[in-house]
């Protein structure tokens, strides 16, 4: 059965960066191979550098074994205890795996591992150190092993590059955690699979062609609150056509934004390659106050709005402006809007905001385009972890955040999609890049519900 670990993405990228950018792979899983040290010695003999975690419900703990496992060998541990991000407590101890290892645990000096009794005990005067009781058994209800590769060794890249000071033999690691652990057990493909995947969305992709070839190119328009992803989210789908982390538009967290113009991107297949059958509409995020005017948004939808067009926050482009285009045709109107929203805010949306939205949706649905939402910062979402992108829309918070969502809004539940967007990366990562391109599949397919709902002449 294959496996998904219990790691949220915070998790897991923290304890990459803490590791000096060390790649996962999950060789055993206690509720799948049996809490027994046999099973974990069978599964992760002779695997290389790896990371044993066990979970309970308040803390992670660790070990980081920079040498493969072998039996009744010695070797030094450093203990770790993570109380939050920024606070690390280390205590360097020595333990072997000794005859003991054969009847359910590991035995260090200070700390006592026993899978069988599903026990971790920190003895000595080292569990003051950690804040822990001393000679207290902690029981866990999870542990897992790790084989940790190099950056160059991993195929799907790390989550980000950091240097760590903490490059030990052995290191036994504690997260903190606030929230209860999540551990369930499904399918996840391998990282040839998800790459084959990866490569089936980008193929579909490039073939696409716009309903009765009607268009060369249909154009997708991003609305959404200021500092929702919109730029982000165009960034994050020409990286992956790109092949390496791009920053074309301007991304900020300033309160007014940072799009002040109309822009339309036109994105081209790698780095010489022809344009993509699709363009991506950015504008200036909608704010309570100011922000995007409601009418500035219809004539943008009829494609009255010339590209690099600067908005006036107090008033709409008018048939005066110098650029103004009074006789769009089919290829200037927009054919899909995308309402774009961050994850861990949108259920905060102030009543004012709600209503514009509507509002907008009420005019989107008058100029006959169609319409998604699209959630964006998902990594950022508690009890979320990256195995749960492969099959994200059975994952029980974006389930829940999409229920929200459809009630607090009005948006068909089947039209909230969810991505995470690059932002902090250096490398892309194939389980963003697969909800990235499912995504904009889903946005090119209502594009041609729009397209096909035209009148007839």
């Amino acid at each position: 059965m294959a496996m998904r670990t219990c790691l949220t993405w915070q998790q897991e990228k923290h304890l990459q960066n803490y590791l000096g950018g060390k790649c996962f792979s999950l060789l055993y899983k206690a509720s799948v191979h049996g809490f027994s040290c046999d099973s974990l010695f069978n599964k992760c003999c002779n695997q290389g550098p790896t990371l044993l975690l066990t979970y309970n419900g308040d803390y992670i703990f660790g070990a980081y074994n920079q040498e493969s496992y072998q039996r009744k060998r010695s070797f030094s541990i450093i203990t770790f205890v993570l109380q939050d991000t920024e606070s690390l407590k280390s205590e360097k101890v020595s333990g072997s795996f000794n005859d003991s290892y054969s009847g359910g645990q590991y035995t260090f000096i200070d700390v006592i591992i026993n899978l069988r009794e599903k026990k971790v005990t920190i003895i000595s005067e080292k569990s003051g150190k950690h804040d822990l009781s001393q000679n207290s058994a902690i029981s866990f209800e999870e542990c897992e092993v790790f084989r940790c590769e190099a950056v160059d060794q991993c195929p799907a890249g790390p989550l980000a590059k950091s240097e760590s000071p903490w490059l030990a033999p052995l290191n036994l690691l504690c997260l903190h955690h606030s929230f209860p652990l999540r551990c369930t057990i499904g399918q996840e493909p391998s990282d040839m699979n998800r790459q084959s995947l990866k490569e089936s969305l980008l193929s579909a992709t490039k073939t696409y062609k716009p309903y009765g070839d009607m268009v060369r190119q249909v154009r997708i328009l991003l609305l959404g609150p200021i500092g929702a992803g919109k730029s982000s989210f165009f960034n994050a789908v020409k990286s992956v056509f790109r092949g390496h982390v791009t920053h074309q538009a301007l991304v900020g967290s300033q309160e007014s934004g940072i799009s002040k113009k109309y822009r339309t991107y036109s994105i081209k297949d790698g780095n010489d390659g022809e344009s993509l059958p699709f363009i991506l509409c950015d504008s200036l995020g909608l704010d309570e106050k100011g922000g995007l005017c409601v009418d500035d948004i219809v004539y943008i939808l009829k494609g009255h709005v010339p590209d690099r067009y600067q908005f006036d926050v107090m008033k709409p482009i008018t048939s005066s402006h110098p650029n103004y285009i009074h006789s769009p045709s089919l290829r200037d109107r927009i054919h899909c809007v995308v309402f774009v929203f961050d994850a861990n805010s949108v259920e905060q949306l102030s009543p004012q905001m709600v209503a514009k939205i509507k509002s907008i949706r009420r005019e989107v649905i008058k100029c006959g385009v169609a319409h998604v939402a699209l959630l964006t910062n998902l990594e950022n979402m508690d009890l979320i972890r990256k195995g749960d992108f492969l099959d994200i829309y059975e994952c029980v918070p974006v389930l829940l955040k999409i229920v929200a969502v459809h009630k607090q809004l009005g948006f068909p539940k089947s039209d909230i999609l969810v991505v995470s967007n690059y932002v902090s990366e250096w490398e892309l990562d194939p389980f963003k890049d697969v909800l990235i391109l499912s995504a904009l599949r889903q946005m090119l397919w209502a594009a041609d519900d729009s397209l096909e709902d035209l009148p007839f002449e």
